[in-house]
This record gives C-alpha cells, sequence and structure tokens, in this order.
C-alpha cells in the first residue's frame, strides 16, 4: 500500500444549512494514532462517520486505506463492504449495539460471516479472540447482560478486531468507564494495535486518555482542527487558546497516567 493510510484534506460536512466540519486536513501513516479531542459538538463524531462512510462529506478529498472515501456510494455493494471490513469502528456504547438476542458467539460470527453467523463454522476463532481481548472461551455462550460494561467494551472490540482492518475509529470508548476500567481497555488496545500494526483513530473528551494511547493529536473546536502535532509538542507547548483551555481544564493533563 501506498501513501498515508489517512489523508484527509480540506473536508467540508454540512447538515442542512448548518456547516459541521471546516477544511479538516487529517494525515495519519501506517500504524499511528491520532488522538482527536475536543468537547461535544466540536465535530470529532462526524468526523469518525465520514472516515467509516457512513456520512458523505460535501467538500474535500478522504482517502482511506487507499479508498476515495466520497466514491464509496458509487462503487458496488462489494467493494463498500471490502471497505466496511477493512475501516471498524469500536462504539461509545457497546451495550446497545450489541444485540440482546444474540449470543456473544453469534455476535462474533456475524463479523465474519454476515450471510450465515454460523458459531460452529469459526468457533477456534472467536475462542481465540475472547481470549485475545481477557475473556474466557465459554463467553461465546452467554448475552450482552450477563456482563459488566468493560467485559461489554472488550466484546464491542472483539467484534471490530476479529476481521483483521487495518483502521480502526475508536470513539469516545472508555467515557462510561471508571479509572481502572478505563486503564485495562486503553493497555488492552495498546496491546493489540502493536500486534497487529493498526492505524487508529482515537476520538475522546479526555486528554489524560488521549495523551497515553496517541502518537499525534488533533484538537478540534466548532467543526475545526485549530493545532495539531506530536503528542509531546502539543502537550508541552500547546499555540492555540482553545488547546490551553483543555489543558486548564483537565487536572490530568499533561504528565497524568491512568492507573
Amino acid at each position: 500500500m501506498s501513501g498515508p493510510m489517512i489523508d484527509v484534506v480540506d473536508l467540508g460536512v454540512s447538515f442542512g444549512s448548518t456547516r459541521v466540519l471546516h477544511d479538516v486536513s487529517l494525515r495519519l501513516e501506517t500504524g499511528q494514532t491520532v488522538g482527536v479531542v475536543g468537547e461535544s459538538g466540536s465535530g470529532k463524531s462526524t468526523l469518525a462517520k465520514v472516515l467509516v462512510g457512513i456520512v458523505e462529506p460535501d467538500a474535500g478529498e478522504v482517502v482511506v486505506a487507499n479508498t476515495d472515501v466520497r466514491r464509496l456510494g458509487r462503487r458496488s455493494r462489494r467493494a463498500a463492504q471490502d471497505y466496511r471490513r477493512r475501516v471498524q469502528m469500536v462504539p461509545q456504547d457497546p451495550f446497545s449495539s450489541l444485540s440482546p438476542r444474540r449470543t456473544i458467539g453469534q455476535t462474533l460470527a456475524e463479523a465474519l460471516d454476515p450471510a450465515r453467523a454460523s458459531v460452529r463454522r469459526h468457533e477456534d476463532r472467536i475462542a481465540a479472540w475472547l481470549e485475545r481481548v481477557g475473556l474466557p472461551a465459554d463467553a461465546m455462550g452467554r448475552y450482552p447482560h450477563e456482563f459488566s460494561g468493560g467485559q461489554r467494551q472488550r466484546v464491542a472490540i472483539a467484534r471490530s478486531l476479529i476481521v483483521e482492518p487495518s483502521v480502526v475509529i475508536a470513539d469516545e470508548i472508555t467515557s462510561a468507564l471508571d479509572v481502572s476500567v478505563q486503564a485495562q481497555i486503553l493497555d488492552l488496545i495498546a496491546e493489540i494495535k502493536a500486534g497487529l500494526g493498526l492505524t487508529m483513530v482515537f476520538i475522546s473528551h479526555n486528554l489524560a486518555v488521549v495523551q497515553r494511547v496517541s502518537d499525534v493529536v488533533a484538537v478540534m473546536y466548532r467543526g475545526e482542527v485549530v493545532e495539531a502535532g506530536p503528542v509531546e509538542q502539543i502537550y508541552a507547548d500547546p499555540r492555540h487558546w482553545y488547546t490551553r483551555q483543555l489543558l486548564d481544564a483537565d487536572p490530568g493533563a499533561p504528565g497524568f497516567s491512568l492507573g
């Protein structure tokens, strides 16, 4: 694969007459993690939805894993499905994203083979991934309500990664967890990311979390990236007033370590 894994240039998104993203640019090499940080309404989740092909931009260029995302809707169904397999999202709320009527095994089997969703056919792979995210293999026979919030987040991570994507978008995946569980999930993400060579977009409002997992940081404010750069540079010498405000408001940054 040639070029950066994610290359966003002057991205714009509008919902009706409301401009949600303005001239957003972002470049990420293979294996890097960018932490996208900003308050609610800053455009972080809209950016995530553009990258996974859920929201179609109305301006700019978006190339992810050598695929022009703006043309995704005009490609064949198979090509679109292949893209969404290679670019996965880990949701903020795993409980609402996991079907209460499906066992964990059925959920992971469906990710691997939506047409048949055969647990028996993929049992060894499902068991291996459950163990990889710190759950016992026999969890595949249980239902989401039988697990804690942290355990459900591990299931959501397994569901996204079991298809071996190139890019993962993690959207506020620790926001509903207590600090000790956050640390466990972040350690898990770091371990799997290193093992698979994943490129990751990690979205959060928590600066301590972003500092811990990211190579580079992009600060968003009112639909724009107002500051971006290596994590050490941004935290040590913030240039934009909004970045400084975020750091001043967060007692955990800079230098804070979870767990």
